[in-house]
């Protein structure tokens, strides 16, 4: 389509933390297409959810909170989770009408006139007042390199792409990372492969008992002073801990969960630590989790010395226009929807959108 078209507010991005913000949106009189719109990369409703793993039920799902406005009843908690939340999230953009469009790629934001942004997309280019940001992290898997590793005859593999346990039958296979994922595809290979290796940078942390609001706080508080100081943020879970379920002590005690430190390099057949111990592998499966998926937003130049981009809130420091939700601190579903609701709250305080929004 030609021609700029101006909105008060784009969103890019509808997993959970642009769905929220849409939907705050919405309920405060902003009008879907007239006022704003959503735009999404995914060919379907889900966010990431949508690519998850067949074998991730929706019953091992950790924290999954509803979107505001509609609860998850009935879900079958052994039906995949990606059919289970996609399904939701379809219901919920109907519900409510928001109007999203997909697949949209939106390749940079730039500065305009009139103190509006440019928002250029794979379907044209958006002129707006504000801007949400919710891209999340599933487009930007994080890779750690390590000395010898395009000498390895095996195969590696992100999280982002794991599909399930059947097909590495037989398989020696080493497992990276000490996070969540990590631990449910050990849990998930045992029964399948020959041998399984879990390797992790620093010792796991389980947590026991309830994961109560005070231990959230908590949780939340840290990441979000890293955010504040313009720093990369780590997730909420790095600091929570991994919860230390019937599964999870299973596999403790029969030494699926025994973690080895990080090898030191790789090798043609496997990895090795600078003790001279190496394991054989076939297959090296990086659970080591997704970096902020912002490269759009590199024109405005945001990011601050230590790497990160401030943030107060959910309003970048640098362009108080742009929001981030989803991002370090609301990088939870809890968080996601507190975020949504909170960057609707700040940009309706924005003269000219408020303005506009009454008009």
């Amino acid at each position: 389509m030609n021609g700029t078209r101006e909105v008060d507010v784009v969103v890019i991005g509808a997993g959970q933390a642009g769905l929220a913000g849409a939907y705050h949106l919405r309920r405060t009189g902003f009008e879907p297409d007239r006022d704003f719109v959503v735009l999404d990369h995914s060919p379907g409703p889900g966010g990431a959810w949508q690519f998850r793993w067949p074998s991730l039920t929706y019953g091992k799902v950790h924290g999954m909170h509803a979107l505001p406005g509609m609860e998850l009843t009935d879900a079958d908690p052994d039906r995949p989770s990606a059919e289970v939340i996609s399904e939701y999230f379809d219901r919920y953009e109907r519900a409510f009408d928001l109007p999203v469009r997909r697949p949209v790629d939106v390749r940079a934001v730039r500065e305009g006139e009139d103190g509006r942004l440019l928002v250029e997309a794979s379907d044209g280019v958006w002129s707006t007042r504000a801007l949400i940001n919710a891209t999340g992290t599933w487009e930007r898997p994080f890779w750690p390199r390590l000395p010898g590793q395009e000498t390895f005859r095996g195969r590696q593999l992100h999280t982002a792409r794991y599909a399930g346990p059947e097909e590495f039958a037989g398989l020696r296979v080493v497992v990276v990372g000490g996070g969540a994922s990590g631990t449910q595809h050990l849990l998930e290979l045992a029964p399948y492969a020959a041998a399984t290796t879990w390797v992790t940078r620093r010792p796991p942390v389980f947590r026991e008992g309830p994961f109560d609001q005070e231990a959230g706080r908590s949780a939340v508080a840290l990441v979000e002073e890293r955010v504040r100081q313009g720093l990369p943020p780590r997730s909420v879970v790095s600091v929570t801990g991994l919860p230390l379920g019937d599964a999870v002590r299973r596999g403790l005690a029969d030494g699926v969960l025994d973690r080895r430190p990080m090898f030191e390099r790789i090798t043609a057949d496997g990895v090795a630590w600078h003790d001279g111990g190496h394991v054989e592998a076939d297959v090296i499966l990086w659970a080591t989790g997704f970096r902020a998926a912002l490269g759009h937003l590199a024109p405005l130049r945001l990011r601050e010395p230590g790497g990160g981009i401030r943030v107060e809130g959910t309003r970048v420091v640098a362009d108080p226009r742009v929001h981030l939700v989803g991002y370090g601190p609301s990088a939870s579903t809890i968080g996601a929807n507190r975020a949504g609701r909170a960057a609707v709250r700040d940009i309706r305080r924005l003269p000219a959108v408020a303005r506009a929004a009454a008009a």
